[in-house]
């Protein structure tokens, strides 16, 4: 099975929390900047860009996104010294 990857969206404007669940349930907090972040785990990159999709749709302006796998970093600590 594969492992969820943990997103960070950011978009100009602030969003009601009552579209979380056509963002497919990513939580939506408010920043005091204007900006709305919306995060949490999707299944894959094609989930991501439906996400995006609804983003454009609606004419929000897109500031940034951020998606990790898990243990990513765990990964990288245990790859080889090449010295």
């Amino acid at each position: 099975m594969a492992e969820l990857m943990h997103c960070e969206i950011r978009v100009q404007g602030h969003l009601s929390s009552q579209w979380a669940d056509w963002f497919g349930g990513l939580e939506i907090e408010n920043q005091p900047n204007g900006e709305a972040l919306l995060s949490g785990p999707l299944p894959d990159q094609s989930a991501l860009y439906g996400i995006l999709n609804r983003i454009r749709d609606l004419g929000l302006t897109l500031v940034s996104v951020n998606c990790v796998e898990p243990d990513s970093s765990d990964t990288l600590a245990r790859l080889p010294d090449e010295r």
